[in-house]
């Protein structure tokens, strides 16, 4: 939902601003994307799933003091004596982005719009995935999907993203096929990725597909907030519209235990999408307008800018 009547040229001017300065300030963004690089390669992210950077090459014969849970008892039982299976690790890592642009992404009332927040996000890690010569891929949506590539290594890639990352508000589709993103993100991924989900995760019916794609894939859900979303402005009467169906409803923003309710409500969604994200085994991180992506990702992969 957003507020009518705000200043929505303003936000505009900020977008068309934006979609000439992603590629333009691609430069600039490497730089601010290198320490996040060598957070994405020596963070404490990949420490916490021990079976990430690692693949099955094989098995041996056990020998006395081996760990009995490395077993591989499908060829025990075959072969009569017991063998454990040898693992190597990847010197790969390889990252996908999955960015929501539905219209409910292009309101904000802090320093940028939830999307111009998701799309900064998304570029700095693409640009550190290049700077680590990985792999990185992408599906974008809204009402349909707007643009999707496999996980590839070159400046192109990188540069592809990124003038997709610049497109404009709009383009956008209403409606919003996460879901579907979400599914076709686990189609196109055949080995072991990070998979970065970033939406403001304001609908509802991807929760299975999710679950499905963090079975199989480290997955960081982004959910990128704004103020509005849970304080708002004592202004008595206050219109609202559903920026995906157009129903627009005024609320009473003048009364103090409206805007308590209309806190909690927002406390509630954002605990039971924790919550979920918990039981799946699925990294969150909440992102606010006003925040900075590049902190942000820092504190996840466990790497501190001077200063922070």
């Amino acid at each position: 939902m957003h507020v009518e009547n705000s200043n929505q040229n303003g936000n505009d001017s900020f977008i068309a601003g934006q979609r000439q300065s992603l590629v333009q300030r691609a430069s600039a963004l490497r730089i601010a994307a290198g320490e996040l690089a060598e957070g994405m390669k020596t963070g404490n992210f990949r420490s916490m799933h021990i079976s990430h950077g690692i693949e099955f090459s094989g098995v041996r014969d056990y020998i006395p003091g081996d760990d009995i849970r490395s077993i591989d008892w499908n060829v025990t039982a075959r072969m009569g004596h017991p063998y454990v299976k040898l693992f190597e690790e990847e010197r790969e890592l390889q990252i996908f982005i999955v960015l929501d642009k539905s219209l409910s992404m292009q309101i904000g009332s802090g320093r940028s719009t939830k999307y111009q927040t998701a799309a900064e996000t998304a570029a700095l890690i693409t640009l550190a995935a290049e700077k680590n010569a990985c792999p990185v891929g992408a599906v974008f949506f809204d009402g349909t999907i707007t643009f999707s590539c496999i996980p590839e290594n070159s400046r192109n890639r990188t540069m592809l993203i990124l003038t997709e990352l610049d497109s404009t508000a709009s383009q956008s589709t209403p409606g919003s096929v996460m879901s579907n993103a979400l599914n076709g993100a686990g189609k196109i991924l055949k080995k072991k990725s990070m998979v970065f989900v970033i939406s403001d995760f304001r609908i509802s019916g991807w929760e299975k597909s999710l679950a499905m794609l963090a079975h199989k894939h480290d997955v960081i859900a982004v959910r990128v907030c704004d103020d509005m979303d849970s304080n708002l402005v004592d202004t008595g009467l206050l219109n609202f519209s559903d920026c995906e169906s157009d129903y627009t409803v005024a609320v009473p923003a003048g009364s103090r235990s409206f805007r308590k309710s209309w806190k909690k409500a927002e406390e509630y969604r954002v605990q039971r999408w924790e919550e979920y994200c918990v039981r799946h085994g699925i990294f969150s991180q909440c992102l606010n307008t006003n925040d900075d992506p590049l902190k942000m990702l820092l504190k996840i992969f466990g790497r501190k800018e001077a200063g922070l």
